[in-house]
């Protein structure tokens, strides 16, 4: 094939849909979005350290000091529910320990720059990969986070590490009394590297990166051991069963949101979409492709009639297209 022709299939297959807004352009990994009652946000920048507001345009408020290697750095962002009054918020990132990576969850004081941090939960195992690193506020009040196993797979297991887990914490860094296995954070285990927490009706849905496709879509429960290493995707005998199960082909989810209908969107990083899931009664009843035009998909929020995506072509696994990495949103 001539290479004008290969070039100019390119750049069809770059060009997003006319009704795909850019708001942020020439990024490096933009990880999490966090919205602010002002409906302006928050958003993290992996191999910078860097932290945004963006509120027409971005700035720069704050950068924290990270070790970033691969896919470890600074990762996910949430704001306090209270924002308004007390200022509150919270991300989570690598850093270097004494012999490895950690990973550790801090709270800021946002007074026009990031101020004041104050540790929360530390020493979350951390590797070059494997690292979790979503953070959400769920409709308890409580701050859910996400770990990996950090190559280590039996940590998964060992109700006594952090790693491979969803944990939930109280604001100030505290486990709540009514965790399943107090005063422990963990809420549930046996995940290799959940990347997104989503709620709809109160329940909460974690998708999960399987290991040579098997990523799952996962509805959690509390205390509920979800397999890994021991199980995935399939055969879950003796453990929690995902509602979604990717074997013949590998999405790579990352971010979760639902809509005010309560469909469910997923970023897919090598999948290069966002994938719609119609639910029923906590089940997917069907599901499509929503967007594939903008290559690896790593954050998806809803707000206001608007899903907010971040490109993470830049990510060394990626193809980088003009522009990249870009922060977009289009109307639902």
């Amino acid at each position: 094939m001539k290479k004008w022709l290969i070039a100019l299939l390119f750049l069809v297959s770059c060009t997003a849909p006319s009704n795909v807004e850019v708001l942020v352009q020439n990024l490096k990994v933009p990880w999490a979005i966090a919205f602010l009652p002002d409906n302006s946000f928050l958003f993290t920048e992996r191999d910078t350290g860097n932290v945004y507001h963006y509120d027409g345009q971005a700035h720069v408020i704050g950068t924290v000091q990270i070790a970033q290697t691969s896919e470890s750095g600074l990762l996910g962002i949430a704001a306090d529910p209270d924002f308004s009054t007390n200022k509150f918020v919270y991300v989570y990132y690598t850093y270097a320990g004494n012999e490895s990576h950690l990973n550790k969850v801090s709270r800021f004081v946002y007074d026009g720059k990031l101020i004041n941090e104050t540790t929360l939960i530390d020493d979350i195992p951390g590797a070059k990969y494997h690292d979790g690193g979503r953070i959400a506020f769920g409709p308890d009040g409580k701050l859910y986070i996400t770990t990996g196993d950090a190559l280590n797979p039996s940590q998964a297991q060992d109700l006594s590490s952090t790693a491979g887990k969803i944990l939930r914490i109280n604001p100030d860094g505290s486990a709540p009394l009514d965790n399943p296995f107090p005063p422990s954070p963990v809420y549930s285990y046996g995940h290799r590297n959940p990347q997104g927490l989503a709620w709809w009706n109160g329940m909460l849905f974690a998708p999960e990166h399987g290991q040579t496709q098997n990523d799952e879509i996962n509805l959690i429960v509390p205390g509920n051991n979800y397999g890994w290493p021991i199980v995935q995707c399939t055969n879950h005998t003796g453990y929690t069963a995902p509602i979604r199960c990717f074997a013949d082909w590998t999405l790579a989810p990352s971010g979760a949101a639902f809509d005010e209908k309560g469909n469910l969107y997923v970023a897919g990083l090598r999948g290069a979409q966002i994938r719609k899931f119609v639910m029923k009664d906590n089940d997917i009843v069907s599901e499509e492709v929503f967007l594939d035009t903008l290559g690896r998909l790593r954050e998806v929020k809803y707000n206001k009639g608007y899903l907010y995506m971040t490109t993470s072509n830049q990510d060394g696994r990626g193809l980088p297209r003009p522009g990249d990495d870009k922060i977009v949103r289009i109307k639902v």
